[in-house]
This record gives structure tokens, sequence and C-alpha cells, in this order.
């Protein structure tokens, strides 16, 4: 796809849910492809560098210590990270700065459901994070399609539609 024609699809399935004193929001996704291939998008160190918004120093695929790097730009900053979960096809979870990300796949008959809880402090970051998880997995769906566009991250996302759908999000998260 030419990137500068890309654009952000509908929005997807969004909740809250309470975790303790954090929140985990809750993003579902339908993607036309089977789960092996989905998870082989979440966890391959080549593949993750191509629509998610950090560089990760080794394979997510196997549980233990990873060295996390979110990027915006030329910029990066690298963290520890840890796998703490790791069941091909269908279960990941992994820390990300004090986040905790848990990726859950279900086979369908036309692919994949995949399901993403991302487990935070601030209830009031969720549209933004929504918002860029958003056009992460827009992308990674365009890279699974054999259509890449290339990462969408950090400021440049604004570029690409984030805004809107930071406040389209920020309506749907709204009790």
């Amino acid at each position: 796809m030419d990137r500068d024609s890309f654009r952000p699809g509908p929005l997807a399935d969004v909740s809250w849910a309470a975790a303790g004193d954090r929140w985990d929001l809750i993003l579902v996704r339908d993607l036309r492809h089977p789960p092996e291939k989905v998870w082989a998008a979440l966890t391959e160190p080549d593949r993750l560098a191509q629509w998610a918004p950090f560089l990760a120093d080794r394979d997510l695929g196997t549980p233990g210590a990873v060295t996390l790097s979110t990027v915006d730009g030329e910029r990066s900053w690298p963290a520890p990270a840890t796998v703490r979960r790791a069941e091909p096809p269908r279960l990941l979870e992994y820390t990300w700065g004090d986040g905790l990300l848990r990726w859950e796949l279900a086979g369908t008959a036309t692919g994949t459901r995949l399901t993403l809880r991302h487990r935070f402090d601030d209830r009031a970051l969720g549209a933004s994070m929504a918002a860029g998880w958003h056009l992460c997995l827009d992308v990674a769906g365009h890279l699974l399609d054999g259509d890449p566009v290339g990462p969408i991250r950090g400021a440049e996302a604004k570029e690409f539609g984030w805004d809107d759908l930071r406040a389209a999000y920020e309506e749907r998260l709204t009790d």
C-alpha cells in the first residue's frame, strides 16, 4: 500500500475492566489470518519492527527477559521487560514499562480474533492508548495481508488520524 493513502479502519470493539487499583483497556479485532501467522507478527522482532510502537531485542515467543525500545521518529528509549507467558499460538503476556500487555488469539472460521488487554494505572490515558493501538493493529493487518505500509508510531501517528481516533475512543470509553 502506498503509505500516503493509508487511512485508519473502523473502530475496534473497546471496553474497560477494573484490575485491582489499575485498569485493563480491552481491544478486540478480527484478522483474516490464522493464529499462527498472527503469532509470528506478535513475537518475531523483524515483524514487530514493521508495526509495533517498540523494537524487541529478541523473539517474544518464550518467557524471560527482553528489552523493548519505544520508538518515536529517530529516537528510541530502551527499557527492560519480561515475557511472562508465551503459549503459541494463543496467549502472549509481557510487561512494557509499568504496563502489562496480554494478547489472546482465538481461531475463527475466517482467521483470528485478537484480544489485547493493556493494563495501566491512569484511566485518563485510555483513549490515547486505544488510538495508538488502533493504528498499530491497522498497520499489522496490512503487513499480514502482504501489503506493508511501515510502522506508524510516536508523533507521526498524528499525520494518520490519531487525533480523530482518540476522540472517537474517548466517546466509546466514557461511562
